[in-house]
């Protein structure tokens, strides 16, 4: 299927690895142009030098969304995108007494304000440009809520408002906001986590899929299948799709 892609400007955040590098695959393969966004220059110079290897076109900037100023440094360096990504932040689990006010605000910085700080930047100028898209990669906490993951449930879960809120008239400004809950993926970051978990419990790493056996399937999702998603849905293919967040964990929520 042809999404009709092809030369749009796409800037995405948290890109140098995980999901938001399997979206710079998927959109670059469209034949877009990307700015990639992250803290990590090492890995963001070697993402570039990957998907530049590939044929795409593509600008790095390190920043740190959290730090105050950097949202509006970032709209003024780069040139005005058709879409933007938001990716950027993981909150750390816990529940409501492991997590401390420091923690909270911290990860809240960035998986949460930074999500509203980008759009606050993005909109206007997207709007003033002709209208585009911000998509929110969010998690499903936010819909399949746990106690014991607390700051991310509450965050996830005021993210999923915030798309829904921006989305329902975007339409008007020739915008569409929306958004993605992944369940687990298999991202680099998932795996060694569970291959410490499966040393410390079973007594050997090779065991991590074990942990995976309440998924559907018996696994995680891959990341090719969220990124794709994302795309599809950053596509004018999906132009009557805003103010919706879609759950994508291969029915988990509701099993």
């Amino acid at each position: 299927m042809e999404l009709g892609l092809k030369g749009k400007r796409v800037l995405i955040t948290g890109a140098s690895k995980g999901i938001g590098l399997g979206c710079a695959k998927a959109f670059a393969a469209e034949g877009c142009a990307l700015d990639l966004v992250a803290r990590d220059r090492e890995r963001l110079e070697q993402a570039r030098d990957v998907l530049s290897g590939a044929g795409a076109d593509c600008a790095i900037h390190s920043l740190d969304l959290s730090a105050s100023g950097a949202v509006e440094r970032l709209c003024e360096a780069v040139e005005v995108p058709d879409i933007v990504v938001n990716n950027a932040g993981a909150i750390p689990g816990g529940d409501l007494q492991a997590v401390v006010e420091a923690t909270w605000r911290e990860a809240w910085d960035l998986k949460v304000f930074g999500y509203i700080n980008m759009a606050r930047a993005f909109y206007p100028v997207m709007k003033a440009n002709g209208g585009g898209v911000i998509f929110n990669v969010i998690g499903l906490a936010g819909v399949k809520l746990d106690p014991k993951y607390i700051a991310g449930t509450a965050g996830n879960a005021s993210l999923n408002a915030f798309t829904k809120a921006m989305g329902s008239n975007a339409l008007a400004d020739g915008m569409r906001v929306l958004g993605v809950n992944p369940g687990l993926v298999e991202t680099d970051r998932l795996v060694t986590l569970l291959k410490t978990k499966a040393k410390d419990e079973k007594g050997d790493e090779d065991r991590w899929q074990d942990f995976l056996a309440g998924q559907p399937l018996g696994r995680a999702a891959t990341v090719d299948e969220i990124a794709d998603v994302v795309t599809f849905l950053c596509s004018p293919r999906a132009g009557w799709a805003t103010g919706i967040v879609v759950d994508l964990d291969g029915g988990q929520t509701y099993r």
